[in-house]
């Protein structure tokens, strides 16, 4: 029976009974569900620092939960971490997906969520820990002794961050049998998942390897998951997001896709009766908002907002223009934490107004975000699904004048981010193609 602590309530699961556990049963039962790929990743417990370069949808997140099975089996009774970058994404990534593989594999555990999250993997041999820690607070593991560490989706973490905690890291792995560092990541440029396995001089070094996986390796995902990544994924991004390779993601515009020809329309179609999906960018004396229609699978931008001083100011002018259209609303996610007045968040504010929120527990990484609204300039198959009246002057201006910094990030700094934000925030979440059920038919997550 496998046990679930949250915060002090005590709940009992249905699946293992954990009596007869045997681990090398459980680790071959584990491995005839592997792909070649992902066993090489699992299996390889002599290289020091190991790197997953995966495409989507490739099996890396099942790579990583056999990972870190595999290197508790090996460390009985000692403790290992796992980190995502933030932590959010701990419990809305981490928690779920690895919950789904020790319930099919019988496996049982103990979750402890507070003060910091916890699992205890009940083995034959000994308890073994796997913390839970994010990046954003890497410095929580100094002072432990650990036996492994493994990193999901690294590249989305700032390289100055990732340059700071790697070393620190790797200086905790003192304890257990078996002591390894894993790192599994679709590839996001040349960021530090290239620096630490895809340059010459890390290729030189003995101590480190890296495995790639492509998405069509993974025998688990439907038919069709290939054709909708090409379909709504950028052709530059195509190379990194389906084969896991190390390829430029910067260029000087950060929309390069966009075409004043292409995507500026004088006439807007007839939206009367239709729902209206409304992106919103929050930030204080300057809320920004674009209001679009939803056409078959396109989006048509019909209108902007620019300028708002708070979020009840942005709330009233979308009423005043809307009156009696239902709105569907897609906010920056961080709007759930923070308020413009006593009582109620941003996001609570919106909701007052009859608004219908759409917003996910955490914002996507800002590549993804990007990435999604190329996909909708213009897909790998040509195919141009955004459109946008000419009558949003800021919107057309900051897709244009938003540039790439230094380190690769889209600028912040000239005031072009918010309008783009609002727009990526809803493309993101009504046309990302990874919302689908792909690779769920088991029951447990296979990419």
């Amino acid at each position: 029976m496998s046990i679930l602590t949250y915060e002090g309530s005590v709940l009992d699961k249905p699946g293992s009974s954990g009596v007869s556990l045997n681990t090398e049963e459980l680790l071959n039962k584990i491995q005839v569900d592997l792909h070649p790929g992902q066993l090489d990743f699992v299996n390889d417990t002599s290289t020091e620092i190991i790197g997953l370069a995966a495409g989507y949808g490739a099996g890396k997140t099942r790579a990583l939960c056999a990972k870190c099975v595999h290197l508790a089996a090996a460390n009985q009774g000692f403790t290992g971490a796992v980190m995502e970058p933030t932590g959010p994404l701990i419990r809305d990534i981490w928690q779920n997906d690895f919950e789904q593989f020790l319930e099919h594999y019988e496996i049982p555990y103990t979750f402890r969520a507070s003060p910091l999250p916890e699992y205890i993997l009940h083995l034959p041999e000994g308890d073994t820990k796997i913390l839970c820690r994010s990046f954003e607070n890497w410095s929580r593991i100094i002072g432990l002794n650990l036996a492994f560490v493994l990193a999901d989706e690294i590249d989305t973490v700032s390289p100055t961050v990732c340059d700071r905690a790697f070393p620190k890291i790797l200086g905790r792995l003192r304890a257990g049998n078996i002591r390894q560092f894993g790192a599994a990541s679709t590839p996001e440029g040349f960021r530090w998942m290239y620096n630490t396995f895809g340059s010459d001089d890390a290729k030189e070094r003995e101590d480190r390897k890296l495995i790639r996986m492509r998405t069509v390796d993974n025998p688990h995902l439907p038919p069709d998951f290939i054709e909708r990544m090409q379909a709504n994924y950028d052709p530059s991004l195509l190379q990194a997001y389906l084969e896991g390779c190390f390829v430029n993601l910067n260029t000087g515009q950060v929309y390069d896709r966009f075409s004043r020809e292409k995507h500026v329309k004088d006439k807007a179609p007839n939206y009367e009766g239709e729902p209206l999906r409304v992106g919103v960018d929050f930030n204080i004396g300057n809320m920004s908002a674009i209001i679009g229609m939803r056409i078959n699978d396109g989006l048509f931008i019909i209108d902007e907002i620019s300028g708002a001083h708070d979020t009840d100011a942005l709330a009233q002018e979308i009423k005043r223009r809307y009156p009696h259209f239902r709105i569907y609303i897609y906010p920056d996610a961080s709007g759930g934490n923070r308020s413009t007045n006593a009582s109620q968040t941003d996001i609570q504010i919106l909701e007052s107004y009859g608004f219908s929120n759409q917003s996910p527990r955490s914002n996507p990484p800002v590549r993804d975000r990007v990435s999604s609204v190329q996909a909708l300039l213009e897909n790998g198959k040509g195919r141009v699904r955004l459109a946008i009246h000419a009558s949003c002057r800021r919107l057309i201006e900051c897709l244009e004048l938003q540039s790439y910094t230094e380190k690769g990030d889209p600028d912040k700094e000239g005031g072009y981010d918010h309008m783009n934000d609002s727009l990526g925030y809803l493309v993101w979440r009504e046309f990302n193609p990874l919302h689908e059920s792909a690779g769920r038919g088991t029951g447990i997550r296979l990419y």
